[in-house]
């Protein structure tokens, strides 16, 4: 992948608590894109859905959350995938003040957001005010490039009705935590977040397959945001009322009756096991020239955004002031 639009950052400074593997930071050269769309988001959930208080989403200093995960955005193109990123941090959080086993109204209409007018662009008045965001959302990245806003719409439809799902009912093992952990970690949102910010478009035939070669690296995502929000996520289910709690520390203690510190130590090692085998995936592929040129910088992207996402995940108020 050639290097545009961000800047490799020293490697002492920041930390990546033994779970970076090597893999360089790369940060985007226009941070204040980021800014703008995400104060932009909030502004928007605040006049539209409810006020937003004691909040943490995209922004951490010194690392943003979008410009370390999607380093080679297009510059035209920052402001608005920030917006929606920030959008589905306020999503997610509102989702973790519901009972998933229990709320099922509230969850159900909450959830009709993402339902059959998900591609719906045009603003109805009458419709929940979180759904008329999403479509002003959608109507804005239309504009800018239609048919990377549908695929993206679409794959962000399917990662909603999916991590609902997931999170209905706890799981009693991480071998089968680790596959809905990927899909909530946003295999499938995360792939319309990097193919529509970096104008990426894989061809149908190699769609499968780039799942199938990505996975890896959401699973190794997704146990290192698990790390890093735990007691983040705790506190939400205590709050929501939930037994149990969607992170990967809650079932490996329940699996292997083991105290939370032990229970980390066996989240970091799978974390290792995962990126190293994407890593020797990535090796393989690079100079494969029988997959697409966008299919590779895409896998090549994941990468970027596993490291960006642990070091944010390290430094963000997000996970550290809740």
């Amino acid at each position: 992948m050639e290097f545009q639009y961000s800047k490799e950052i020293d490697h002492n400074a920041y930390e990546t608590d033994g779970l970076g593997y090597g893999i360089p930071l790369r940060m985007h050269k226009d941070q204040g894109e980021e800014i703008k769309g995400t104060l932009r988001a909030q502004r928007d959930w605040t006049k539209y859905v409810q006020p937003v208080h004691g909040y943490h989403g995209n922004l951490g200093d010194p690392y943003s959350f979008l410009c370390v995960t999607v380093p080679e955005c297009l510059p035209d193109r920052l402001e608005l995938i920030s917006y929606a990123n920030e959008y589905a941090f306020l999503y997610d959080d509102w989702m973790e003040t519901f009972d998933l086993k229990n709320d099922l109204g509230e969850t159900t209409g909450f959830l009709e957001t993402f339902g059959a007018g998900a591609l719906d662009a045009k603003i109805d008045p009458k419709a929940r005010p979180e759904k008329r965001l999403q479509a002003q959302l959608l109507s804005e990245m239309m504009s800018k490039d239609p048919k990377r806003a549908v695929v993206t719409m679409k794959a962000w439809a399917r990662f909603v009705q999916s991590a609902a799902k997931t999170r209905s009912e706890p799981f009693e093992t991480l071998d089968g935590y680790m596959p809905a952990r990927a899909v909530d970690a946003g295999e499938l949102i995360w792939f319309g977040t990097l193919t529509f910010g970096m104008a990426l478009t894989i061809p149908d035939h190699e769609l499968d397959l780039c799942m199938k070669l990505a996975r890896p690296a959401y699973v190794a995502l997704g146990l290192a945001n698990d790390l890093y929000s735990w007691e983040k996520e705790r506190s939400a289910a205590i709050r929501a009322g939930q037994d149990y709690v969607f992170n990967a520390i809650w079932v490996i203690m329940k699996e292997r009756s083991i105290e939370e510190e032990e229970a980390k130590e066996v989240c970091r090692e799978e974390i290792i096991k995962a990126i190293s085998t994407y890593c020797q995936t990535l090796e393989e592929t690079r100079n494969d020239f029988s997959l697409s040129r966008d299919l590779r910088a895409y896998l090549e992207a994941v990468l970027l955004s596993y490291i960006g996402n642990l070091v944010w995940s390290i430094y963000c108020p997000r996970y550290r002031d809740f």
